[in-house]
């Protein structure tokens, strides 16, 4: 089975950017007096090394397997949304109003309900940015990205006052859901369900972009506008269900946060889970099985900032200074797309 040229060229430019972005750091390394090759190793074992390494780097992943669709799927219709830090922190508000709200409610849709709450929150949040370019032409990455900054103030100012739970001293936060609503961990594994559910999410949006009639007339919409209005498409329509299902896959992981690790809505949810998403997003491009891969990556590298700390004395932000990097050589590459096509032979 041969892949399309396409796909071949994602994957070529994606491993130049990794090896490229690998070069840099070792270098970046090397000037801090380390042996680069030690320190990979060290990153090697702390994502994927030990069993504990490898269930801390999947439950780093799973939410970003989700906050990178915020940009996939409306990238696939020629927007660069960049709000999914936003609609994470809509989506956790969103699943402690609906959680709370509906205590007494059966545990099992309790907690589908207080998800999809959050899910919804989210993809609302994404979709008005959507209805802004739409019809008002505000560019849509400059709008997500200072409503980012609503969302975090919007956030601040609830579990600082109006549903905060006076209970808690240490720091403010948000009412808790029900006990019952919480979902656990995978049987065998200290990894909570959240990962199943952002795997799967990738996966049916894969069947979804690739087989059906709506993925190809985004990839229409995407690829030419015009073409795409004289084809009769609803460019209105597709435009906002695009940003409304990359929010509400962003909104998901904000919900998953609260039922499965926090409980509450806090200044925890704010951790750049939607920036780390952009960065999957781009390196993936646009192919949602391959932000399986990707988070994982990006999964391990977050992980096994402690052990790097710990062995190197190096500060957790070499973590971050490494992402940088991969994203910085990430874009670099994407001057050469359509620029790898293979050669035909010449009889």
């Amino acid at each position: 089975m041969r892949l399309p040229s396409d796909s071949v060229e994602s994957l070529l430019l994606s491993l130049a950017a990794l090896a490229l972005a690998a070069i840099l750091f070792g270098a970046f390394v090397a000037l801090q007096g380390l042996d680069p090759l030690a320190v990979y190793w060290t990153l090697y074992l702390g994502a994927f090394g030990t069993r504990f390494s490898i269930e801390s780097t999947l439950t780093q992943a799973a939410p970003l397997l989700l906050t990178a669709l915020c940009t996939l799927i409306p990238a696939r219709v020629g927007l660069l949304v960049i709000g999914g830090e936003g609609a994470v922190v809509l989506g956790g508000l969103g699943a402690v109003l609906a959680g709370t709200a509906l205590a007494g409610v059966p545990a099992s849709l309790g907690t589908i309900l207080t998800i999809a709450a959050g899910a919804l929150a989210g993809g609302l949040w994404i979709a008005a940015a959507g209805a802004l370019k739409h019809w008002r032409g505000v560019n849509e990455t400059i709008a997500t990205l200072l409503m980012n900054y609503i969302a975090i103030a919007l956030l601040n100012h609830l579990i600082t006052g109006p549903i905060r739970d006076f209970s808690q001293t240490l720091k403010a936060q948000s009412w808790s859901i029900p006990s019952s609503f919480m979902i656990g961990n995978i049987p065998g594994w200290s990894v909570h369900w959240g990962l199943v559910i952002g795997v799967i999410a990738c996966a049916a949006l894969h069947i979804l972009l690739r087989h059906t009639t709506l993925g190809f007339s985004f990839d229409v919409l995407g690829g030419n506008r015009r073409a795409a209005q004289m084809a009769g498409l609803p460019i209105g329509r597709l435009l906002l269900l695009a940003c409304f299902l990359g929010g509400a896959g962003a909104g998901m992981a904000g919900a998953i946060e609260v039922v499965a690790v926090h409980g509450a809505a806090s200044e925890s949810l704010v951790i750049g889970l939607g920036y780390t998403g952009i960065l999957i997003a781009f390196l993936a491009r646009q192919n949602a099985l391959a932000v399986i891969a990707v988070a994982l990556l990006l999964g391990g590298i977050s992980a096994s900032g402690g052990l790097l700390q710990r062995r190197f004395d190096m500060p957790h932000a070499a973590t971050t200074v490494l992402q940088g990097l991969i994203f910085l050589c990430v874009l670099a590459s994407s001057a050469l797309a359509g620029r790898l096509k293979p050669r035909r032979s010449v009889a």
